[in-house]
């Protein structure tokens, strides 16, 4: 594998997660100096020493992407290692289960409606991945804008473009960051580039119990997903990084801005007919 990005500096925020991880190691193995940021020390040190014993390529920061103190010390932490941020990955996010219904249309029997969902769970999930999306933005970017070719790459979903049920907050929250993407890259137009991947079905940990019966067999509702995706199989997050890899690289996307590129086995252009 070449050193396509040899001393690139990169943070990822979300790091540790199933995706997240994905593209830490693939970003280390492509030459990258990455900062690896998420809230659990244990799980940031594990990671480092599967792919980098050595720390010469990663540096943990132990942060809360809504916790804008926290985030500046990280930033700090990784100009100390290895110098100004050239490129942001947003990756933190997620669903809550008291913004999630029962039902994925009104059913007054369900133990969990619309009706019941709470504000707190609601504003969780917005906050996390909107302000968790925001806030890095705001801290890590002033390194981003002053670099040649720096971009920040958000991760939106496949459900910002048409709402999947059950997940309403979640759903608006990924339609925040997709819009917010847009925004961003057209205020920033001349300095850097800002682009979003959009995932399709992939299978993580915050969405497994959609996904699964007790028995590990796919539920009814990954059954459904799975007739509405040509390429009949969830996505696996290794299958995102020849998107992560071209939108970071200026020589191949220099003139690639505000967009969202779906990666969603063919979804998104399916009628299901």
């Amino acid at each position: 594998m070449t050193a396509q990005f040899k001393g690139v500096n990169v943070v990822i925020t979300g790091a540790t997660g199933v995706i997240g991880s994905t593209f830490v190691k693939g970003l280390v193995a492509k030459g990258a100096n990455v900062g690896i940021l998420g809230r659990s020390k244990d799980k940031i040190i594990a990671l480092q020493d599967e792919i980098d014993k050595d720390r010469k390529q990663t540096v943990a920061l132990v942060a809360d992407v809504l916790d804008k103190d926290a985030l500046v010390q990280a930033k700090q932490i990784f100009n100390e290692a290895f110098g100004a941020i050239a490129v942001l990955i947003n990756g933190a996010g997620g669903n809550h289960p008291n913004a999630t219904t029962d039902d994925e249309m009104y059913d007054a029997t369900a133990e969990q409606t619309f009706f019941d969902l709470t504000e707190a769970g609601v504003d969780n999930v917005f906050k996390l991945n909107y302000t968790g999306t925001f806030l890095p933005s705001q801290v890590f970017g002033k390194d981003v804008v002053e670099e040649e070719a720096g971009t920040i790459i958000n991760i939106s979903s496949m459900n910002a473009f048409t709402p999947l049920t059950k997940i309403p907050a979640y759903s608006g929250a990924k339609a925040s960051v997709s819009n917010f993407t847009q925004w961003l890259s057209t205020y920033f137009a001349g300095h850097i580039r800002v682009n979003a991947i959009a995932p399709g079905f992939f299978e993580t940990r915050q969405n497994k119990a959609l996904l699964r019966n007790e028995d590990g067999s796919y539920s009814d509702r990954a059954q459904k997903i799975l007739s509405q995706t040509p390429m009949n199989r969830f996505g696996e997050p290794e299958d995102i990084l020849g998107t992560l890899y071209w939108l970071m690289d200026h020589q191949l996307s220099g003139f690639v801005t505000g967009i969202v590129v779906p990666v969603d086995g063919g979804f998104s252009s399916y009628s299901g007919v």
